[in-house]
């Protein structure tokens, strides 16, 4: 890679030390998105089913140790569990709508069932993601980022508006006015010692901004006791389901496919923020992420508060603003977390910050997400068919959110789920993806080692391919050596796997237009090719590893290269042009 694909924004990647007080500096900021969006989500869902204030403080002190322990666990590896990467998790909206439904109907035990459902069911697609590789892919993840920064943006505006009455009409445009340009201003130009510190900053002027147009409201905080655990007001779960049970489920599960499908952009968009030299994306990482998002909704379920899950929207804002990518701050921001649970008094005062100076904040986060939502589809390889879905996915998600045109076509609450952009165009884009894969041509397998020794079958299969497809001899050698190529850059010595056996080597082969897809699947050691091919052209011709000539070798045949890393399971992808 080019040093000009150096991110050098990052001061401190993911397992370099991070000096404690900036850690704990850019942890506080981190702190201060989570806290606000996780109350007041929390406060809607409660509220609006008439439960009780008791409820809502069990609700509120839940949430805050369970965020916070997810978000430790995102920035953990412990065997397959956790992503390794800073990546803030806090309540989400998505649940809303179906846990009012729910409480309406049952009651807290009766949501409780449907989040502990809901997250058996996110754990397994967990475990099935490399089945569903070719439906959720960077396309489909993609066009969720651009749908969520697009439905989320209008919300930001109005929360400008939200102030107390008898205020001035300019008040909540002038305070945020002034946070934004602040923190603008210091994440642009600030030096490197203070750009960390530009969020805080830009609150800080906020807040002060909003003191003279009497936009505070104190009284939440005096009420607030300095420390104390509230009662547990959780009836349990419901084991007896009911007709209700039934009617909602579908609805519950149906939302947490989308929030797994939010969840893999969530940790690629993590994973590409948070190094200065690009890479390719781990997905077992991604994995290990959404097994931690999957433990935050479980122990959200067992709680009786809303589901969690991870926002990479908040978590691109701190590492651009800040710099810092350490994992040490998704801990520190864990364990801040957890202790501000137990200090209502603090989560009271963090909670007067005025609704326009979070709305500036959002602002930044949702232009952010977006972005990262183009690079996710650039990266993807934007062909005719993939643009196609994007724009019609995206177009038909941002439509339905803003004229639900099944309104008065379907029954409640069908008619609220059906017409949120969100699950529309993520439907979309996963039928149309879906419809491209099952429509493409039949791939043709072998089933061999992971063997040099089995080299010659290899060679056989490819060229019955090449054969089948018409292709002269120079397209067919290329395509005889890129497999070569791949099967030597993939081999390590016998002694590295477990028991001395080589593991099952299975090849697909598809045509596509005037190019081979080439799909190698096997288990492997750490190294991604991607990385290796990309690493190359910084290299001189000098082969240390004897592996290397395969690697050079390979990238000269194929016009692409894809890696991808499962729990257990690898796959290669390489293209091969006629």
């Amino acid at each position: 890679m080019s040093p000009t694909g150096l991110n050098k924004n990052i001061r401190y990647e993911l397992d370099e030390p991070c000096p404690p007080v900036l850690a704990l500096g850019v942890a506080a900021q981190g702190v201060t998105f989570v806290l606000a969006p996780t109350v007041l989500i929390v406060a809607i869902t409660v509220l609006a089913t008439g439960q009780d204030g008791h409820f809502m403080s069990w609700a509120v002190f839940a949430a805050l140790i369970i965020t916070g322990t997810a978000t430790a666990l995102q920035a953990a590896r412990i065997g397959r569990l956790g992503g390794g990467h800073l990546l803030i998790t806090t309540v989400t909206p998505n649940f809303i709508a179906v846990s009012v439904l729910a409480m309406e109907e049952g009651g807290p035990s009766l949501l409780a069932s449907l989040v502990v459902l809901s997250a058996l069911f996110y754990l397994a697609l967990a475990a099935w993601l490399p089945q569903l590789r070719r439906i959720i892919t960077p396309v489909v993840s993609g066009t969720v980022l651009m749908l969520i920064a697009a439905m989320v943006l209008p919300i930001a505006f109005d929360r400008m508006k939200e102030v107390p009455e008898g205020a001035a009409p300019a008040a909540g445009p002038c305070v945020a006015a002034v946070t934004l340009v602040v923190t603008t201003m210091l994440m642009l130009r600030a030096p490197g010692i203070w750009r960390p510190w530009s969020l805080l900053f830009g609150i800080a002027a906020g807040c002060l901004t909003a003191v003279p147009f009497g936009l505070y409201d104190f009284e939440r905080l005096m009420a607030a006791p300095w420390v104390g655990i509230p009662d547990s007001r959780f009836p349990g779960l419901e084991l007896t389901p009911t007709a209700g049970f039934w009617g909602l489920l579908p609805m519950f599960l149906i939302v947490g496919l989308v929030q797994v499908i939010k969840s893999i952009g969530d940790a690629m968009v993590a994973q590409q923020v948070s190094r200065r030299r690009q890479r390719a994306t781990d997905f077992r990482l991604i994995q290990g992420s959404i097994y931690a998002n999957g433990v935050g909704i479980l122990l959200s379920g067992l709680a009786g508060t809303p589901p969690t899950t991870s926002y990479s929207s908040l978590t691109v804002s701190l590492i651009n603003l800040s710099g810092v990518a350490a994992r040490s701050v998704g801990y520190a921001v864990g364990g801040v977390l957890v202790v501000l649970a137990f200090f209502p008094k603090i989560t009271g005062l963090l909670l007067t910050i005025p609704s326009p100076v979070m709305a500036s904040f959002l602002v930044i986060a949702l232009g952010m997400l977006f972005v990262e939502g183009i690079q996710t589809l650039v990266r993807a390889g934007l062909d005719p068919q993939k643009a196609m879905v994007a724009g019609l996915a995206f177009s038909i998600g941002l439509g339905m959110q803003h004229q639900n045109i099944l309104k008065d076509l379907v029954s409640s609450p069908w008619d609220m789920l059906l017409g949120n952009g969100i699950t529309v165009g993520t439907a979309t884009a996963i039928a149309l993806t879906a419809f491209l894969e099952w429509t493409s041509p039949r791939r043709r397998r072998l089933e061999v080692r992971l063997d040099i020794a089995d080299l010659p079958r290899i060679d056989v299969f490819l060229q019955e391919v090449a054969a089948r497809l018409g292709w002269d001899a120079s397209a067919a050698g290329r395509l005889r050596s890129a497999g070569e190529e791949t099967l030597a850059s993939l081999l390590q010595p016998l002694d590295e796997f477990q028991d001395g056996e080589r593991p099952r080597l299975i090849l697909a082969a598809r045509s596509k237009a005037e190019a081979v897809e080439l799909e190698f699947l096997a288990v492997f050691d750490e190294e991604n090719l991607e990385d290796r091919l990309a690493f190359l052209n910084e290299q001189t011709e000098s082969f240390d590893d004897e592996r290397e000539l395969s690697f050079r070798l390979l990238r000269h045949y194929a016009s692409s290269v894809r890696h991808q890393k499962y729990q257990g399971l690898d796959i290669v992808t390489v293209r091969v042009t006629r």
